[in-house]
């Protein structure tokens, strides 16, 4: 018996499915405003171009300094307040710092600047060899600066310096020098953890540069992490001469 719906074309056309007969697509549809366009691999999907993800990725890094120096302006205040308080043992304890130390810390920090700026510009104008150069140098002067300061901690420590039973000091000025001393370890303390967080950032950056991931198109990771490198280097200024010089001649 012969089938009815063979025979009848404008059922077959109706029940034929969607879009048969129609060239399959080749690939995903593009809008208008991405049709041509090649994304970056490092775009991620909720930003429209790399210049929007580089603002919005800055942006980020601003708010979480402003943060830190809420963190560290809570410690110099108090610090400044107990100087205030106690400017003679203040002093007679600032003397005991290895000054000379933290002078040389101070240049490292200084000079790691530098290089950290280096390292950007490379990064923007897309040479990959010098970049990598002054990242691996910002990364050895900042284990310059930790050598140094862990001599210094070691110094205080066999002078027994450091607060708690074994500390000693002038009977005079003991109880206020050992209130120097807390803030001291505590505020250089965390310093040095920021650079050690700073270093492994720095290595990151090394390896991402030698991979070909930071080009000349795709370099915000590279200038953002020298905002942070940048920050704790400005806080090691504010602390050089807080700890280290003022007072120190009234000794």
């Amino acid at each position: 018996m012969p089938d009815r719906r063979s025979s009848n074309p404008a059922a077959a056309s109706a029940a034929a499915p969607l879009g048969a007969g129609r060239p399959a697509a080749s690939g995903p549809r593009l809008s208008a405003q991405t049709a041509g366009v090649v994304e970056h691999p490092a775009l991620a999907h909720q930003f429209d171009d790399l210049e929007q993800q580089r603002e919005a990725s800055t942006l980020g890094m601003w708010v979480f300094l402003v943060t830190e120096v809420l963190f560290f302006g809570g410690m110099f205040a108090a610090y400044s307040l107990y100087r205030g308080w106690y400017p003679d043992a203040f002093a007679a304890a600032s003397h005991e710092l290895v000054v000379w130390a933290g002078a040389v810390n101070t240049t490292v920090l200084i000079t790691s600047s530098l290089t950290m700026a280096l390292a950007v510009h490379a990064a923007q104008t897309g040479e990959r060899r010098q970049l990598l150069l002054f990242l691996l140098a910002t990364i050895a002067l900042g284990l310059v600066f930790l050598g140094i300061k862990a001599f210094e901690y070691r110094t205080e420590y066999v002078e027994h310096h450091v607060p708690g039973l074994g500390f000693e000091f002038e009977p005079m000025y003991f109880r206020h020098a050992q209130l120097f001393f807390s803030l001291y370890f505590l505020m250089t303390g965390l310093h040095a953890l920021h650079m050690v967080i700073g270093i492994g950032i720095m290595a990151v950056m090394a390896w991402w540069s030698w991979r070909g991931i930071i080009t000349r198109e795709y370099y915000s990771p590279i200038e953002i992490s020298g905002l942070y490198w940048h920050f704790v280097d400005i806080v090691w200024i504010f602390l050089f001469p807080l700890l280290y010089l003022i007072g120190r001649h009234l000794h």
